[in-house]
This record gives C-alpha cells, sequence and structure tokens, in this order.
C-alpha cells in the first residue's frame, strides 16, 4: 500500500497535533469528522491561490458544525521555507481582498518551519513542523471561542516548547521524521 500526503499529514495530526497535545483546540473537531483535508494539486502559486480561494468559499458556505477548519496540503510548491513564507504574505492579501479578514486566519505549518531567531536545528521549531507545506485555515469565531474556553491561553506556547524539546531524539525521530532535529 502506498502511503499518500494525506496519509503522513494523518498521522501526524494524531502522533504530534493530538499526541502531543500541541493544540488543546484540535481534539474534537478532529475527532467528530469536522476537519477537511484537501490537496493543492496546482503547480504554480496563481494555481494555489485560486485553490485557497475555492477552499475558504467552500468553509465559508458550510456550518462549522459540518467543517470547522481545513488543511490545504500542498506537496508539490513552497517547499522552500523562504518561498512558503513569501506565499503566506499573498494569501493574506486574498483574505483581505475578498473580505474574509476578520473570519477566517491561517496557520502556517512546514517541513523546514522555523521561528524567528531560532537556527534550524533548534527543537521549538517541530511545533510548525509538518509532513508537507500546510495552509491551515481557521474560522477567527472558533479560535475565540477556543482561547475564550482556555484557562492559560498564553501558556500553550510556552508548554509546546517545553514538550518538543523534553522529547527524546528517538522519539522525534518516530513522530516528527527525518526533518526532526536530533
Amino acid at each position: 500500500m502506498t502511503v499518500t500526503e494525506t496519509d503522513r499529514v494523518r498521522r501526524w495530526v494524531e502522533q504530534a497535533v493530538l499526541g502531543l497535545g500541541l493544540c488543546p483546540f484540535a481534539g474534537e473537531p478532529w475527532h467528530s469528522g469536522r476537519v477537511r483535508l484537501a490537496v493543492a494539486t496546482g503547480r504554480t502559486e496563481k494555481a494555489l491561490l485560486a485553490e485557497l480561494q475555492a477552499e475558504i468559499s467552500l468553509l465559508d458556505q458550510a456550518a462549522a458544525e459540518e467543517i470547522e477548519t481545513t488543511l490545504l496540503l500542498v506537496p508539490h510548491l513552497l517547499l522552500k521555507f523562504a518561498d512558503y513564507t513569501r506565499f503566506l504574505g499573498l494569501a493574506e492579501e486574498l483574505l483581505e481582498r475578498e473580505g474574509w479578514a476578520g473570519d477566517y486566519q491561517l496557520a502556517s505549518f512546514h517541513p523546514a518551519y522555523q521561528f524567528e531567531g531560532t537556527r534550524p536545528a533548534d527543537a521549538e521549531n517541530l511545533t510548525n513542523r509538518s509532513p508537507c507545506p500546510l495552509l491551515h485555515v481557521l474560522r477567527e469565531s472558533s479560535v475565540s471561542r477556543a482561547v475564550a474556553s482556555h484557562p492559560d491561553p498564553e501558556q500553550i506556547f510556552s508548554a509546546n516548547m517545553a514538550t518538543v524539546r523534553g522529547l527524546s531524539a528517538e522519539r522525534r525521530q518516530e513522530i516528527f521524521g527525518p526533518q526532526s532535529p536530533g
């Protein structure tokens, strides 16, 4: 059986995002089937922007009880982190242009994700490293509700950093694969 990008992303969500508790808000929509996984097929940034626009339109027309959020997998483009971060600016412009800013936001995940001020091999980068480039489209209303329901949302980021730093090299490799720092 061939392992697809979708399979790899599902495994990553289950083992890293949910398994390590990196997003305390992800479990309920994931387990209730309200996270849409879509694979971008376009081979140009223009085509990818059109696919992102179509995905946000679909999310905009669906009730949150049907589709809470979308993970758009980008297996053929934006493989360099610098290209990905530049594209995020175009994606944010799309949200503004279409009047979706304030209703939707993007979270970013990439195999070579690197926070500003870190080195590529720093473990904390793992919190946003994924099997392939991802554009995570979130409903602002869902994010607001989730943050309001959390006892200390400000500590999530630092707790995630501590979690990934505390993993053994073997466990990092098991969960994050070859891109994981030793």
